[in-house]
């Protein structure tokens, strides 16, 4: 008897699966240089560069989603899952109610990608040459490529870059960011997230934090600037001992070290300060704590 029950509640249960997971297989001939802008509530997202002048995606649609397309001519494409209830600000809920979507992409290396995920997780590998934008709420966000410039933006996912950009703007409200190749240019921006960066030289840099911790590695070209201000974060830099700059660094009531210059105490109120002039002194590096232990180490 339990046997008879078993069976048929297995059976429902295959089939359901099988009619929520519809498989993906769709192409679209592309330019070397093509824009792809990819969005999933929830799920996966994951793009690769292949050799191809081809956009390919595979994977499977979540319960509740309407049939995928590939929108768009050669040049600008769209592929975006959506809920088959209405659609819109208001009706969030019926987008929320889909079941997991996975998009597996393939696009040309010199492709620039604009990717909007919510709590999907997702990853972009081989990029080589085109733009980058990435914009997700909770899901973890994986970027190798090399580009001109990389946005990636999140809530409460973290953020990795990985491969090198000339230029960076990473934020996240509580998600770590983690980016060991940066070049050029730099804006990093977080609440409480962890940020560990390396690269350079840079011309421009920007990092604030409110309660983030920092570990910051990389040198600074000749003219250029060196901005890094923390609330009650820890904050750790290692700069090239052949650095030629004009070191200032001050904290509230945290605990200031430095392998460059000497450290002082405030002459009026509380507070340390370090003001150093390093080699030409020919670029500019400003850190600020306020709460924050800081240190400022020789990198060898």
């Amino acid at each position: 008897m339990k046997t008879a029950i078993v069976i048929p509640l297995l059976l429902s249960l295959s089939i359901g699966q099988a009619l929520a997971d519809t498989p993906i297989n769709l192409s679209h001939e592309a330019a070397p240089t093509v824009r792809v802008n990819i969005s999933n509530v929830k799920g996966e997202v994951n793009v690769i560069a292949w050799d191809r002048n081809q956009v390919q995606v595979t994977g499977h649609l979540g319960d509740g989603a309407k049939p995928l397309t590939i929108d768009g001519d050669n040049n600008d494409m769209t592929i975006r899952v959506q809920s088959q209830g209405k659609s819109g600000w208001f009706n969030w809920s019926n987008e929320n109610s889909m079941g997991s979507s996975t998009l597996d992409v393939r696009v040309p290396k010199g492709a620039s990608l604009s990717v909007d995920v919510v709590s999907a997780s997702m990853s972009i590998d081989g990029i080589n040459g085109g733009k980058i934008k990435v914009n997700t709420v909770s899901g973890k966000a994986r970027v190798n490529a090399r580009t001109p410039l990389a946005e990636l933006e999140s809530v409460s996912g973290s953020l990795e870059f990985a491969g090198s950009a000339d230029r960076v703007n990473l934020q996240t409200v509580s998600g770590d960011i983690l980016a060991p190749n940066v070049n050029s240019e730099a804006e990093l921006q977080t609440v409480s997230g962890r940020i560990r960066v390396g690269g350079g030289p840079w011309r421009k840099l920007n990092l604030s934090t409110v309660s983030g911790d920092v570990q910051l590695a990389g040198g600074i070209a000749p003219g250029g600037t060196f901005d890094v201000d923390s609330m009650s974060g820890d904050v750790q830099v290692q700069i090239p001992s052949n650095t030629s700059a004009i070191i200032h660094a001050n904290t509230f009531s945290g605990d200031l070290r430095s392998d460059f210059g000497t450290v002082s105490k405030v002459e009026h109120g509380p507070g340390s300060e370090l003001r150093a002039t390093v080699g030409g002194g020919n670029a500019k590096i400003n850190i600020e704590t306020f709460s924050g232990d800081l240190r400022i180490r020789k990198q060898d």
